[in-house]
């Protein structure tokens, strides 16, 4: 994708960050000066969703956002830039895998599958709601990785899993294991993921991800690659937000020294698996 793409898709881009109501696709197209159909796969590509995926996603992250602190249903829901209630509820259950009163409540009403397994880094836990992927973590045992997951759905009903019983644990894990080389088996696909958040968290996610395995990112750097080279701090506030461990690469970004700097589930364990990597990376 040449400069002069890029820049117009920021342009659209920052034009859908400012509006509470979606432009259509004819009229974005306008403002690029390319062809709705042009537009919608250059954006898809650059973005990994459309433009209205991208506007739709950046408004339910402020309205998660605000649920999170306590905003009742409808307030939550306007001041998202929602025209109605109605419009939140017929895409909340792929968004956000609940209701938004259910989110409100600490998941109340929603279902969350989960298994643990053993790790070179530690016990990790898998969850998924019947959506997708909603939680991988990293810690010392299960009782740390299970009252996580309870303080962020206290109210929904969870269900601990044997390993080999539910089909996307089982593949998250294993994609995990091939990638990192703790197995020699190919990585299986990705399953769904249900993780609700902002516009730019799931740009910096994305960007996470094209890291290559064995390399590393300043928050600085990262943030010049989205074209926002201002904006280190706020990279590095959306990777302190990454619930999804190994899986979105939160770990590759250090600090402008090189250092490993913080990482949500400890820094010696980044460490290792920096040094892990480096090593796959040297063969």
């Amino acid at each position: 994708m040449n400069k002069s793409t890029e820049s117009t898709l920021e342009q659209v881009r920052r034009q859908l960050d400012c509006t509470d109501e979606a432009p259509t696709l004819d009229t974005l197209a306008k403002t690029a000066r390319l062809s709705p159909s042009h537009l919608q796969r250059a954006f898809r590509r650059r973005y990994g969703m459309s433009p209205a995926e991208y506007h739709r996603a950046r408004r339910f992250g402020q309205l998660k956002a605000a649920l999170r602190e306590g905003a009742g249903v409808s307030d939550a829901v306007y001041e998202a830039g929602f025209g109605s209630g109605s419009r939140v509820y017929e895409h909340s259950d792929r968004l956000l895998g609940m209701t938004p009163a259910s989110y409100r409540a600490g998941g109340a009403g929603a279902s969350i599958r989960y298994t643990t397994t053993d790790t070179s880094l530690g016990r990790l836990l898998v969850a998924a709601t019947t959506r997708g992927i909603c939680s991988v973590t990293l810690g010392a045992d299960d009782t740390e990785l299970e009252t996580r997951l309870a303080n962020e759905f206290p109210k929904a009903a969870r269900e601990r899993v044997d390993a080999g019983r539910e089909e996307w644990l089982d593949a998250v894990i294993a994609r995990i294991a091939s990638q990192l080389g703790w197995s020699g088996a190919d990585a299986p696909a990705l399953p769904p993921l249900d993780v609700a958040a902002t516009a730019f968290q799931w740009r910096v996610w994305d960007a996470l991800t094209r890291i290559p395995s064995g390399q590393t990112r300043s928050y600085g750097e990262l943030a010049a690659e989205l074209g926002q080279p201002k904006a280190a701090r706020a990279v590095g506030n959306a990777c302190g937000s990454n619930r999804l461990a190994l899986i979105v690469p939160c770990h590759r970004v250090v600090r402008e020294d090189g250092s490993p700097g913080g990482w949500r589930w400890g820094v010696e364990r980044k460490r290792q698996l920096l040094a892990s990597e480096q090593r796959m990376a040297e063969r």
